[in-house]
């Protein structure tokens, strides 16, 4: 079995761990203030001594409970719903100590494993002595019921007080109540042992000796005078004889010989057969009665028991037949039972095996349990008690024997004592709030898993998002490139065009000045005034061409390709030819600028 403190230290990690499907768990944490008090609640179903679980107690109301509050009433229904089916205490007194589930649910959600304090587990495994109350409604079986109701007060007083002091007491006051109860049990047991014992003695040898008469006058008819001594002397001289020494002993041998003659000479069915032999018994009987009467009880037969007798020989032996009755009637009422005869005691293993035990007849609340206090062995009959000293009856062996065959009576199944139902309930609970908190723990495991391979998918999803961007942006770039290259080429192309149509002109211009003909040239200052100039020499064989100002002054030479190259850029101008120049190149760059559409 489980160290029970090592257990119980245990209840702390499951009143916190473990969860439960179905219970009323509140949604999230609950602040202190907002979680709702129980105490009023419980003392309610105390009071009325309720059988309710308390997890149901708890889910017939709408109140905010903590997780705490909720696994500690389950912890406590769970440890008193297996308490209730292998205490083996009987199920009325056992459905009253299972209402303490309401205070050990309350002591819990305060103190956790405190709640089992040790006057109270003490207590709790103390009432295995009581494993034989029966509901019998007897003086004994109301005494536990009135300590019990002691109970109701300290676990009320308890309540009230919001200490486990009350209940202390009670466990305490209890356990010296059952040192006194105990002792004086032990007398009560010794005390009626030794009378069964007695008793048995003598019922065996009552029941034997009527059995012995019995068996002997069955059938038979006799004359009254013999009858009358059998039942009124010869009876009581065989039960003594059987009390002092048993069916071995020689005054029993020698009685029941005498029994069988007394019959036979009286009935003359069994004697006239036979007439010497009847005069040899009738001539010693007499004498052989008074001697086995006298070494039985230490005296003489008193004097006139046999004169009956004496008639009945001596009618008989004249050859009279006397007046004869049947012999169980004239005995009356007579009870008797062959089967003392057979007397036969079982093997001591047995009835052995049997002493000590409990054992319970009918089912339910209708049970009733009786403890095999001994195995009488001079009448072979069960002693049954209370198990604390007091007779319940006594019952044959073959009786018993088919009892238990028809189940009728069962053995007691084993007890459990409370410790052990705490040790191994908490113990179970403990391994399933660990199982649940590896299975928290994997599945929050597999959560961080799942959500870094999210975050990684996402990573890798924007990744591929960003170099897919990328590349349509390169791609645009790309094609941005490619058309602005083609732009620049076009433009470059036309300027090409351009220039070369302006050279052209501008060749063609150069080419058309005569003598005298003027340019103006742009001096390229921003404060300077351009400069007029007329050309004065063209010397075709260095195709230069020199011009002068207005007074012939100022003489500026010019190569052709240069004066191209300035009338091209702007810088120079012809006049008279340059708005026809202007015309010209306004009507070429249109024609290209068509063409390019």
């Amino acid at each position: 079995m489980p160290n029970i403190k090592a257990v119980s230290g245990r209840i702390d990690d499951v009143l916190a761990g473990i969860r439960v499907p179905d219970l009323p768990y509140p949604a999230g944490k609950l602040e202190p203030d907002a979680v709702s008090d129980w105490r009023p609640l419980l003392i309610s179903c105390w009071s009325e001594q309720r059988d309710e679980r308390v997890t149901h107690v708890i889910r017939s109301v709408h109140l905010e409970w903590s997780a705490r509050q909720v696994n500690a009433a389950y912890v406590a229904d769970r440890i008193m719903d297996v308490f209730l089916k292998t205490s083996g205490l009987h199920p009325t007194l056992a459905r009253r100590i299972a209402r303490l589930r309401l205070y050990l649910a309350w002591r819990m959600n305060l103190e956790g494993k405190k709640a089992f304090s040790a006057p109270l587990v003490a207590w709790l495994d103390s009432l295995q002595e009581w494993r034989g109350w029966s509901d019998s409604g007897g003086r004994s079986a109301r005494v536990l019921l009135d300590q019990l109701d002691a109970l109701i007060i300290a676990v009320s007083a308890s309540f009230e007080e919001g200490s486990t002091q009350p209940v202390e007491v009670f466990c305490r006051q209890w356990e010296a109540d059952a040192v006194k109860r105990n002792s004086q049990a032990e007398k009560l047991r010794q005390r009626l042992l030794e009378t069964e014992q007695g008793a048995a003695k003598q019922r065996r040898a009552e029941q034997t000796a009527r059995a012995l008469v019995g068996r002997a006058l069955q059938g038979r008819e006799l004359p009254v005078p013999i009858v009358r001594f059998i039942l009124d002397f010869w009876q009581s001289l065989i039960k003594q004889a059987v009390w002092e020494g048993g069916l071995q002993g020689e005054a029993f041998r020698h009685g029941s010989k005498l029994l069988e003659w007394l019959v036979w000479i009286g009935d003359p069915s069994l004697s006239d057969q036979d007439r010497n032999r009847l005069y040899h018994v009738g001539e010693q009987i007499g004498d052989r009665i008074l001697d086995v009467w006298k070494k039985v009880y230490k005296t003489d037969l008193p004097g006139d028991a046999l004169s009956g007798i004496e008639s009945v020989m001596v009618s008989r032996l004249r050859g009279e037949t006397p007046a004869l009755v049947n012999a169980l009637e004239e005995a009356g009422q007579f009870q008797w039972d062959g089967r003392w005869l057979g007397f036969e005691l079982p093997a001591p293993e047995t009835y052995q095996a049997v002493e000590g035990q409990w054992f319970v007849e009918g089912e339910g609340a209708r049970e009733q349990r009786r403890f095999c206090f001994a195995f009488l062995a001079d009448s072979a009959e069960i002693l049954w008690t209370n198990g604390a000293g007091v007779k319940l009856g006594v019952q044959p062996w073959s009786e018993f024997q088919a009892a238990l065959d028809r189940n009728q009576l069962r053995p007691l199944p084993k007890m459990t004592p409370f410790g052990q139902v705490l040790s191994e309930t908490v113990e179970l609970l403990a391994n399933v709030c660990e199982k649940q908190r590896k299975q928290r723990e994997q599945a929050a495991e597999a959560a961080r898993v799942r959500a870094e391979e999210l975050r990684r998918q996402q990573e890798a999803e924007e990744a591929r998002r960003k170099a897919q961007e990328a590349e349509r942006e390169a791609e645009l770039e790309r094609q941005r490139q490619e058309a602005e290259a083609r732009r620049i080429a076009d433009e470059e192309a036309e300027q090409a065009r351009i220039l070369k149509e302006r050279t052209l002109l501008a060749e063609k211009q150069v080419a058309g000045i005569k003598l005298g003909g003027w340019i103006v040239v742009e001096s390229g200052e921003p404060d300077s005034d351009a400069a007029r100039l007329k050309l004065a020499v063209r010397i075709n064989a260095s195709r230069k061409l020199v011009f002068v100002d207005r007074l012939g002054l100022n003489r500026r030479e010019f190569l052709e390709d240069d004066l191209v190259a300035g009338i091209v850029a702007g810088k120079i101008r012809v006049l008279g030819t340059s708005a026809e120049f202007d015309d010209t190149l306004s009507r070429v760059v249109g024609r290209i600028r068509v063409g390019r559409n």
